[in-house]
């Protein structure tokens, strides 16, 4: 595949950089027939992305696209590939760069070249009337990206540089791949993710909803309550025999101590505030200050430490309107929290003891994962010792456990680098989960302390760490990978009786009673309905584990017919066997 760099000069695209090249020629063409639709359209950014390319768009001068516009634009990106419109490169000195961008109307672009340092080269791309300020590289000509081979998915809302001050920007999103059979694939896969969608297995099995009563705070029904819970409970008992102590912490917090914790330098926007007696408070966005005041309240020894807490704190975080997704991107959260408080020299041991229980919770659900180590980015606070000191302590414990990892340069918290996990689920997407940073600044903050075995006060260092990251968005992960299907543990309904008529239901009682006393969750449906129909709900809605269906002969015999859920996720599940009530519940029990 040829492709066109900034200086015009044409060469062979190296495989793995074809698709982003693919993608940002796609997002011009965007752009181009937009321009043509809807002349008073102005652009701002119009990236490729790891799934496909957008484009943001200021429309305020004019009609505005709805979702209905995005056949006619891909209409008018087909002809401009049909029309297979040379790409050329060139560049221009800032005086002109500007004049050209202004000229058209362009002030977005115009305000990103008068940002970029003035020894940059600015370069431009043209493909008929259209030109574009970027860098490329570009396929050669317009016909190159193939009629076939994209498509648009959708129009969101943006905001430029995310500054909701500003104009409000239309987002047209779109992808393209190398063939038509690549984008057929990639259809197949997003119509499964469809299926699978959080926000609608949710409504269906009466999980959890969302209300512009709170946009951004989910509420979690009964069954989602139980579900939940589940988890926590799955989690608290793995921290116990992992030697961690369960603290709470409050919800606001003087803003003095987000001061001193140096989250207010780092994080403000992002934080909601209130006053109490006429002090500035703040509801907290993360644990980790209230964990240090714990941590500070009594004096520690060396013979303590590690020591570790642990926190399922709910924590609140300003998002904006337009970037909240179901449970992946909310408002508020619960976040499985740990603040370890240990000596430089316990760092390798304790980081490797770390991965491994976020390893066995992950490989519990059935998770793959990667993991990702990002060192000091520019805005951070601490001196140079000490970020070399925790980017080596890290360094220490990935390579002395053998662990495969990849560097993200830059990407630290402020105050330290970090360990970020990536959990890949059954469609093969990846989440950003798990987190262990590594910290010597808070510490430093708020003067902690331990005594020695020289009776020396010295200087922990602290990690901070979290398994699932935000509870609430792995329940969503885990309802997009189970496709609503979870393990017979961790189902919020394990049981479900569907009557036939002539049945005894002093019977059918009885049976609720007893698996309810052996701790299986069970419902029953007795509704007048065919029990084909009551079956497929279960199956198909309900997602439950074990059918019980109760007739006339179950009653006479007291047995139970018993039909289990599909275990691949197909339509067939296990034949219909007869149990009695011991041994369903035995099974279950072990199972569980």
């Amino acid at each position: 595949m040829k492709i066109m760099d900034a200086q015009g000069q044409v060469s062979v695209c190296p495989k793995e950089e074809e698709l982003g090249v693919i993608r940002h020629t796609a997002a011009h063409i965007l752009a181009q027939a937009v321009k043509r639709l809807y002349p008073h359209a102005h652009f701002a950014f119009g990236p490729a992305t790891e799934h496909g390319f957008y484009y943001d768009i200021d429309f305020s001068g004019g009609e505005k696209p709805g979702a209905d516009a995005l056949e006619t634009i891909e209409a008018e990106m087909r002809t401009i590939i049909r029309e297979n419109l040379p790409i050329k490169a060139f560049c221009a000195e800032r005086k002109e760069a500007l004049a050209l961008m202004a000229d058209r109307g362009e002030n977005y672009k115009c305000e990103h070249i008068a940002e970029l340092p003035a020894e940059e080269e600015l370069s431009f791309f043209r493909q008929g009337e259209y030109i574009d300020f970027c860098r490329g590289p570009h396929l050669t000509h317009t016909g190159a990206l193939g009629s076939g081979n994209f498509c648009l998915t959708g129009i969101s809302g943006s905001y430029w540089k995310n500054d909701a001050a500003r104009t409000p920007l239309t987002r047209i999103s779109g992808t393209a791949f190398r063939t038509a059979a690549e984008l057929a694939e990639h259809k197949r896969f997003l119509a499964e993710a469809a299926m699978r969608d959080h926000r609608k297995i949710g409504r269906e099995m009466g999980l959890f909803l969302f209300s512009d009563a709170g946009l951004g705070f989910p509420f979690f029904l009964p069954d989602g309550v139980v579900l939940r819970n589940e988890l926590l409970s799955f989690w608290r008992r793995l921290h116990t025999e992992n030697g961690y102590k369960e603290i709470s912490t409050p919800q606001l917090l003087c803003r003095s101590l987000w001061e001193q914790s140096g989250h207010w330098a780092h994080y403000a926007e992002n934080m909601y505030q209130s006053e109490i007696d006429g002090e500035p408070y703040c509801i907290k966005p993360m644990n980790c200050p209230g964990g240090v005041l714990v941590y500070k309240s009594v004096p520690h020894s060396y013979r303590e430490l590690p020591l570790r807490l642990a926190e399922l704190g709910l924590v609140h975080r300003h998002e904006l309107r337009g970037t909240l997704h179901g449970l992946f991107r909310v408002r508020c959260f619960t976040q499985d929290d740990a603040h370890i408080f240990l000596t430089q020299a316990q760092i390798p041991d304790e980081i490797e003891r770390v991965i491994r229980l976020i390893d066995e919770i992950y490989r519990k659900f059935g998770f793959s994962y990667t993991m990702e180590l990002s060192t000091r980015p520019e805005n951070s606070m601490g001196s140079d010792e000490d970020w070399q000191a925790a980017e080596e302590g890290l360094c220490t414990a990935l390579e002395r456990g053998g662990y495969s990892y990849t560097v993200n340069p830059g990407d630290g918290a402020f105050y330290g680098p970090k360990i970020d996990f990536h959990l890949r689920d059954t469609l093969g997407r990846t989440w950003q989960c798990g987190t262990i940073q590594l910290d010597f600044q808070l510490p430093q903050n708020f003067d902690l302390s331990y005594i020695d075995e020289n009776n020396r006060r010295v200087r922990p260092v602290m990690i901070h760490r979290t398994c699932f990251g935000s509870v609430e968005r792995f329940l969503g992960i885990l309802t997009e990978h189970c496709a609503g299907r979870f393990p017979t543990w961790l189902a919020p309904v394990q049981v479900k009786i569907l009557t036939l008529p002539g049945c005894d239901m002093d019977y059918v009682r009885e049976i609720s009673a007893f698996l309810l006393s052996r701790g299986i969750r069970c419902v029953t449906d007795d509704r007048d309905e065919k029990i084909g129909y009551k079956v497929r709900e279960a199956r198909q809605v309900g997602r439950v584990p074990y059918m019980v269906i109760i007739g006339a002969r179950e009653c006479e015999n007291r047995v139970l017919s018993v039909r289990r859920r599909p275990v691949s996720g197909g339509e067939k599940g296990d034949e219909t066997v007869t149990m009695t009530p011991e041994e369903l519940t035995a099974q279950i029990q072990k199972e569980v």
